[in-house]
């Protein structure tokens, strides 16, 4: 396993309580759309085994050709020690990145896409929606859903309507309106549902989408192909 070491560039306030780390790209460092990787803090291993504490499973919020690896994570003043630590960290410190692997990576097969997501989960698909614009080749529509009772919408400058009515996005401030949107979009029979969020709410899109008539392999969620039958498979006996 390969551990890059690199050093924040910038930090950006993208709300009261979420933050963009910028970092630096390695090299030798690829990674394409709908990538997660683990994100890890000084001193994960520095003991005989790494110290999980030290380490999260994160999305990369930004495309190779912006050369910077896009951390987007969202801090409470209550927070666990991983994310107290991070809150510290300034430009110029150093942070650990592996494990680079996407799930999630945009399909072209001339279906629609919807996109739906809980909050800072936009830190995902930030990645598909500017992959999508810059080639847009056998893929239908792109539609975004997401959730956010904090009001603060994220990436509002690439999740708008576009003129071009190729891509439209929506936010919604509760799980009820949101839900009845979701269950609108699944009258598309062929498209693709992204779905990206907490265990709980990826159960409950996968209910939703299913009393609707969604099949399993028209769901794609940001796990490993081992996990997924934890989540599609008791959907599919609804």
């Amino acid at each position: 396993m390969q551990i890059y070491w690199t050093k924040i560039s910038q930090i950006i306030d993208e709300t009261l309580e979420v933050k963009t780390y910028l970092l630096d790209c390695p090299a030798d460092f690829t990674w394409e759309e709908g990538s997660h990787t683990h994100f890890a803090l000084e001193g994960f291993n520095t003991g005989e085994k790494p110290n999980r504490g030290l380490i999260r499973h994160m999305s990369i919020s930004t495309l190779p050709h912006e050369n910077l690896i896009g951390i987007t994570t969202r801090i409470k003043e209550q927070c666990s020690e991983f994310k107290s630590i991070l809150r510290t960290l300034q430009v110029g410190d150093e942070v650990a990145i592996f494990k680079t692997h996407s799930n999630v990576p945009l399909k072209r097969e001339d279906k629609n896409v919807y996109l739906l997501s809980s909050g800072v989960g936009l830190a995902t698909f930030r990645p598909l929606v500017l992959e999508y614009m810059k080639r847009d080749d056998n893929v239908g529509h792109i539609h975004s859903l997401n959730v956010d009772s904090s009001k603060d919408f994220l990436f509002q400058d690439v999740f708008n309507t576009a003129t071009d009515n190729k891509m439209t996005a929506k936010f919604v401030e509760n799980r009820k309106d949101y839900y009845e949107e979701v269950k609108q979009l699944a009258t598309d029979k062929e498209g693709l549902f992204y779905v990206v969020g907490s265990d709980e709410f990826l159960m409950q899109n996968i209910e939703v989408l299913f009393e609707q008539g969604i099949k399993p392999e028209q769901i794609m969620l940001d796990k490993h192909e081992h996990k997924l039958p934890e989540f599609l498979t008791p959907a599919m006996s609804i």
